[in-house]
């Protein structure tokens, strides 16, 4: 059997990753051991920029036991351009030192987009023909006719100032017609420039409104109005078989964004990006995802984003067909955060816990919902009045099964949103209204 690993979808920077610096750079890691796993982005990783993201584990105030389920892993993805070797990350960027997957990655020639769009402050959208089944066409074709114009490529520079090719590319979405867009935030972290690219050749320089590490969400801006909007759909109404298109720019490869098509494979997934990073409430698809497409759309079979992906499968002889999307219910209120504060605010309820198994008829053990064994002081759930010895079991109207699971129902909602919180407490149900809290920069 192969060793797995994790990792992002590759260098979106073709050269740099999550957390890592220019794949072209990396040293020759060995293979990781059988049954070892990491997480890379979809672009390489710049090992000189790696990122750190944080996750609780069961026992930590942020909800969250620790799974075996890859190793590390996390690096930005960018990516060079020249031609040159690189080795596979872990995140969407790139894989982290010692469980480095090698790999080999093409390397762009000249990245320059050229052009100066400074001066442009006003863009004329791009008229599609929308097909349909019964205008012509495939399905999977109407969809790339109509998403097409909102995907494009962020190029990064390590330095400012001067007019040479980018340090690393990775892949944005178009969220707003006056100039916002979403990318990962290992595609722009620790970048001095930032410039996007569309289709057409059409170059802009970038501003970065906020990036988070924790959920791997960064919103940028350029001076342009009249551009195309992806339509935002939702990952809660998918179902595991439905259809779902990836859209991104692997590699930074010239001539526009490519297409994969492929399917819904699972909900909630947690990958591992490092040895201390994980990734929580995921998609996965199977829709064929690489290096540069880290912070592309995933979209369903109307067009509608339903995920911005930011990781890959990866082992010791190549992709393995699993990729992972971060679900836009969670993107927008990340960006919603960003660009109001300019960083995210991240509710929080304050426990720590483990996950209930009770035995059922047939005497089978069944996760059953989340025993409170601390209460944080000075916490959302020391305020509503929860106690150790407490089972969690429902939030805010969802029945909750784990703690994995409690961690990724938080992550969804705002500071200061009012829930219900369904407990049971000496064998009786009861009903404790909580206002989340912002989470401490200590946990």
């Amino acid at each position: 059997m192969s060793d797995t690993t994790w990792g992002p979808l590759g260098e979106d920077r073709d050269e740099h990753a999550p957390s890592g610096p220019p794949q072209d750079h990396l040293p020759f890691v060995p293979p990781l051991p059988p049954a070892q796993a990491s997480v890379r982005p979809a672009w390489e990783p710049d090992l000189a920029h790696e990122r750190t993201l944080t996750w609780e584990t069961e026992q930590d105030p942020w909800n969250s036991p620790v799974a075996p389920v890859a190793v590390p892993t996390g690096r930005r993805e960018r990516g060079r351009i020249g031609w040159g070797r690189l080795f596979l990350v872990s995140l969407l960027s790139g894989i982290v030192g010692a469980t480095l997957a090698a790999g080999v990655v093409l390397w762009l020639g000249d990245n320059g987009s050229g052009g100066d769009s400074a001066n442009v402050t006003v863009v004329e959208r791009i008229e599609t023909q929308i097909l349909t089944p019964e205008t012509g066409g495939s399905t999977s074709a109407a969809v790339a006719t109509r998403v097409l114009p909102s995907i494009v490529t962020i190029e990064v520079r390590e330095t400012s100032g001067g007019d040479t090719a980018a340090d690393s590319s990775g892949s944005g979405v178009v969220i707003s017609t006056d100039g916002l867009l979403v990318t990962n935030h290992h595609v722009v972290d620790g970048a001095a420039d930032v410039r996007v690219v569309f289709a057409d050749g059409r170059t802009y320089e970038a501003e970065i409104i906020g990036s988070d590490s924790l959920t791997d969400i960064a919103l940028i801006r350029i001076d342009a109005v009249g551009l195309t909007a992806v339509e935002i759909g939702s990952a809660a109404n998918m179902h595991i078989g439905d259809a779902a298109i990836a859209i991104g720019s692997p590699l930074g490869l010239r001539g526009g964004p490519s297409v994969t098509v492929g399917v819904v494979s699972a909900f909630d997934r947690r990958v591992q990006t490092s040895v201390t990073s994980e990734l929580f409430g995921l998609l996965q698809t199977d829709a064929p995802i690489t290096r540069g497409s880290s912070g592309g759309a995933l979209v369903d079979d109307h067009g509608r984003l339903i995920g911005i992906t930011t990781a890959i499968g990866v082992s010791d002889v190549g992709a393995e067909g699993l990729g992972f999307a971060v679900p836009v219910e969670m993107v927008m209120r990340i960006v919603d955060d960003l660009n109001e504060f300019g960083e995210a605010r991240h509710a929080f309820l304050g426990i720590q816990g483990t996950t209930l198994f009770r035995q059922a008829a047939d005497g089978a053990t069944v996760p059953s919902g989340v025993v409170v064994s601390e209460v944080v002081a000075a916490s959302a759930a020391s305020a509503a009045g929860l106690e150790p010895g407490d089972i969690i079991l429902s939030f805010d109207g969802d029945a909750v099964t784990t703690m994995e699971q409690l961690v990724v129902e938080v992550r969804f909602y705002r500071v200061g949103d009012a829930i219900d919180v369904v407990i049971e407490r000496t064998e009786a149900e009861q009903t404790i209204p909580v206002i989340l809290l912002e989470r401490p920069e200590d946990v």
